[in-house]
């Protein structure tokens, strides 16, 4: 089994694949936007994380699978986000 993470701009998507390439499940969320000025656009780190870690347990619901079965994850996000982690505390020093 194979899932497959898409964070995109404005939400993420999650698909699980088995041995076939069948889709198995499949899940998706809208992701928060603010716009702290004009022509910018910026996420919630921690929004991204449990939003992503909620749709990944509904994907793996969806496909009657557990994280355990899964052979690996493939992650695709928008490239042009960076996020800035303390090391010391494990938060975010800014909004993506």
């Amino acid at each position: 089994m194979i899932l497959a993470i898409d964070q995109g701009t404005t939400g993420t998507s999650v698909l699980v694949f088995d041995r076939s390439g069948r889709l198995r499940g499949r899940a998706y969320e809208e992701l928060p936007q603010h716009f702290p000025r004009p022509g910018w656009v910026e996420h919630d780190p921690e929004q991204i994380l449990q939003m992503t870690l909620r749709v990944i347990r509904r994907a793996l619901n969806g496909a009657r699978m557990r994280a355990t079965q899964l052979a690996a994850i493939g992650i695709t996000n928008q490239r042009e986000t960076t996020i800035l982690w303390d090391r010391a505390t494990g938060q975010s020093v800014a909004r993506a």
